[in-house]
């Protein structure tokens, strides 16, 4: 009964690790450009850290907000000189956080940033390069609209296995909206070869734990990662919604060298070239 009131974890020893990890750096001191996406519960609104954006700040905080997964670990609190933050787990707003980095990008080039040279609004389409990283989903069919369709509200919220329909269903279907978006906007563009997004969603139910962590289930997630690369990659067909094999009959891993040789020559998200040569790095995205 203990998790149905309280979080799972309390949350103290990853505090510890981070606290060991990070120390008192902060986001304008990363290495290259980040976006790391949070939520604040009292305002009910993103709160988006990024080396543009709330850059002052130390990561640890950043950190301890985006791992803030409601019904697992505690929500994390903290106040500035400006502002107070209440802050759980990016992915209840942003669970393919693709869209966040985009956004950042696109907000900087409009204040003029230096670090952004404009192009030509045509050619934006062979400027972007996007490759999107799933975290895998489970292959077991979830719900049956029969059974659902007598549901009330505690069915809704929280099921016997403390699995919660409502949140799935929200879930699923903003990191799908993202995916139907890209693919959608890259193929208009005739741009779709500039879009990957890889994605297990035939995962079994350990394997698709949230916090299965044993070196067992580690391995085979490790195996279920290098399996992907042999995979043929995939596109989503914007008529039907679901994905299918790319005519061009490559591999996850022969589309991702094709991806690191473009951005060796300098083929930069946005239809904008860094002169810095950063590139746009947020959990289960890469922007380059």
């Amino acid at each position: 009964m203990q998790r149905v009131y309280a979080p799972k974890y309390d949350g103290k020893y990853l505090y510890k690790l981070i606290k060991e990890k990070l120390g008192d750096r902060r986001l304008n001191q990363t290495l290259t450009n980040v976006v790391i996406p949070t939520f604040d519960i009292s305002c009910l609104q993103p709160a988006i850290f990024s080396t543009y954006e709330i850059r002052l700040y130390c990561r640890i905080y950043a950190s301890i907000g985006t791992s803030a997964a409601p019904t697992y670990l505690p929500s994390h609190y903290f106040k500035t000189a400006t502002r107070e933050f209440h802050l759980v787990d990016g992915g209840v707003a942003a669970k393919n956080p693709g869209l966040t980095a985009i956004t950042q990008v696109t907000k900087e080039i409009k204040k003029g940033n230096s670090d952004f040279s404009p192009v030509e609004a045509a050619d934006q389409g062979n400027r972007f390069l996007l490759i999107s990283l799933g975290t895998g989903s489970s292959a077991k069919s979830k719900y049956d609209a029969r059974v659902a369709a007598k549901w009330g509200i505690m069915p809704w919220l929280m099921q016997a296995n403390f699995q919660c329909p409502l949140l799935d269903v929200l879930t699923e279907a903003s990191s799908d909206m993202v995916d139907c978006h890209f693919s959608t906007l890259f193929q208009a563009l005739w741009s779709d070869d500039n879009y990957l997004r890889i994605q297990d969603d035939q995962l079994s139910t350990d394997l698709n734990s949230m916090d299965n962590a044993t070196p067992e289930n580690l391995k085979k997630l490790v195996k279920v990662g290098e399996a992907l690369l042999k995979k043929q990659a995939s596109k989503l067909n914007i008529a039907t919604g679901l994905h299918e094999p790319d005519e061009r009959h490559i591999t996850n891993e022969e589309a991702l060298r094709r991806y690191l040789l473009i951005t060796n020559y300098s083929l930069y998200v946005l239809g904008f070239v860094s002169k810095h040569h950063k590139h746009i790095f947020i959990n289960s995205t890469i922007v380059n």
